[in-house]
């Protein structure tokens, strides 16, 4: 449209659930070609804004302009055909069908006059897409999409938001399972759109990342819109500050625990074609970090080491003595936890309340020869929840209802329900704003002063230096080398390393 200003004006735009408000007369807009980032805390209504330009919610008041024109956009299709698409975060992929099939679901082309599907066609589409975004060397059209690791299904997700055409994208986290080089392909992409004048909605906790790409910052705290910076306002103090109504100063908290016997040690550990021969130790009230690429075999190994999977050879000791773990249950006989990283499929039943995720293979903890006691089962998950500041109505919340902040505390609690020596987090912080990754810091320099070993994987190099007090990198299924000096640990060192062997 001639003199068009935006591709999506958003004015004066609330939303109240049960009387509570969610979003209170929030104002937001996108240029053609502009990425604009929307940050806030989880909690603070990105997702409902999100929504309601999706037509999954109906806004309560306020004006939506699409192109100039008011509209009222009633379902993710009638988004679709106006020309915004989004890419979620959680991903949602028919792991049974194919690329091309995942791609094109719901449009696929036929063969002329028949009903049957032009499966050529389908592919030959697929494969130009794959080609222009130099996914076509690794992904092929017709490889199923249960083949496919966590990050390859994220940029095929992209690719299909980017198949309709859309005017307007909206990307949720997107760079939260690629790795570097992924990344970096992403960025290439975002900038081909802008290019086309493409319109990008871009939600990330990242910081760093947000200030590199944004043109543009809004944030949105409590439902409120409180502030809207163009490029050269954007800093990341000024960010926090906003998302957070606080300033948090003083980077990453330092843990004075002191540091006690060594309480786990694994020797030679080994799965065939995953891992090789990997040994380490773990004191009491250390921090230990394990650094490395997507695909490097770190959680492998500590899936296998609390019994997850199975390992072929190799021997863990605890406390000096020898033990066998077959499954979790027997990791948590040995007092050993682990928070995995994919939380919504491994950590928690989503569909079920605060009280049952936490009670979860704790039951003996309520239990008197064999009969539960309901009250204590309350009273303790409660306790717990409250003390790992879980940000609930009551325990009876679903957890699907919580941000994805609370649901990894809730996920933190039920670890700490055994009373674990050694704790593993596997990508704690993943998907979670910046006010509670602080929450989740200050509790960990809180549990190695009680003694306990935490292991902790982390992507973000930041994390992992800041967090660890000594860190192992892993390449290619081995341990490629040790870092104990923390203040000569490089995010450019740590590179090198995780680079070998790939």
């Amino acid at each position: 449209m001639t003199g068009q200003t935006y591709i999506l004006d958003m004015k004066s735009i609330s939303k109240a659930f049960f009387g509570t408000a969610v979003l209170s007369n929030a104002n937001f807009n996108v240029r053609p070609g502009e990425l604009h980032a929307l940050m806030g805390e989880n909690g603070a209504g990105k997702s409902t804004l999100m929504k309601i330009i999706m037509g999954i919610y109906t806004r309560d008041k306020g004006e939506i302009l699409f192109e100039g024109r008011p509209v009222d956009i009633r379902g993710a299709r009638e988004a679709l055909n106006m020309g915004v698409s989004m890419i979620h975060q959680e991903l949602n992929p028919l792991l049974e069908m194919t690329v091309a099939e995942n791609i094109f679901v719901g449009r696929e082309k036929r063969k002329k006059g028949t009903p049957f599907l032009d499966r050529r066609a389908l592919n030959r589409d697929t494969l130009a897409l794959l080609k222009e975004y130099n996914m076509d060397k690794r992904i092929t059209p017709a490889m199923k999409m249960k083949a496919l690791n966590i990050a390859q299904i994220q940029m095929i997700e992209i690719i299909k938001a980017i198949s309709y055409n859309a005017k307007l994208i909206i990307m949720d986290e997107p760079t939260s399972s690629l790795t570097a080089n992924e990344t970096e392909e992403l960025f290439k992409t975002i900038n081909i759109l802008k290019k086309r004048g493409v319109g990008i909605i871009y939600i990330s906790h990242r910081i760093e990342e947000v200030i590199y790409l944004a043109d543009r910052v809004s944030v949105l705290r409590d439902g409120a819109m409180v502030g809207c910076f163009e490029k050269k306002e954007i800093n990341h103090d000024k960010i926090i500050s906003l998302m957070v109504g606080r300033e948090l100063s003083g980077g990453y908290p330092q843990s004075t625990a002191q540091k006690g016997n060594v309480v786990l040690e694994v020797k030679h550990l080994t799965r065939r074609g995953v891992f090789e021969d990997v040994s380490f130790q773990v004191r009491a009230g250390e921090i230990l970090g394990l650094a490395g690429l997507v695909g490097a075999g770190r959680s492998e190994v500590m899936r296998a080491l609390v019994g997850y999977d199975k390992f072929d050879s190799g021997e863990v000791y605890l406390n000096g003595s020898p033990v066998r773990i077959k499954n979790p249950r027997d990791a948590k006989k040995n007092l050993i936890s682990m928070a995995p990283e994919d939380r919504k499929a491994l950590g928690l039943i989503m569909c079920r309340n605060v009280k049952e995720n936490i009670a979860l293979k704790n039951e003996k903890q309520f239990s008197r020869m064999g009969f539960l006691n309901h009250v204590k089962e309350r009273r303790l998950c409660n306790k717990k929840a409250e003390e790992m500041t879980v940000k609930m109505n009551s325990i009876a919340d679903i957890v699907i209802n919580l941000s994805g902040g609370n649901q990894q505390k809730v996920v933190l609690t039920k670890c700490l329900m055994s009373k674990p020596k050694v704790i593993i987090l596997d990508e704690p912080t993943r998907g979670i704003d910046v006010g509670a990754k602080f929450s989740i810091y200050n509790m960990m320099t809180t549990l190695v002063s009680q003694g306990i070993a935490i292991i902790m994987i982390s992507s973000e190099m930041p994390e992992l230096i800041g967090m660890s007090d000594r860190i192992l990198v892993m390449s290619n299924g081995k341990i490629r080398g040790e870092y104990n000096d923390k203040n000569k640990i490089s995010q450019e060192a740590i590179l090198k390393l995780a680079l070998e062997g790939v």
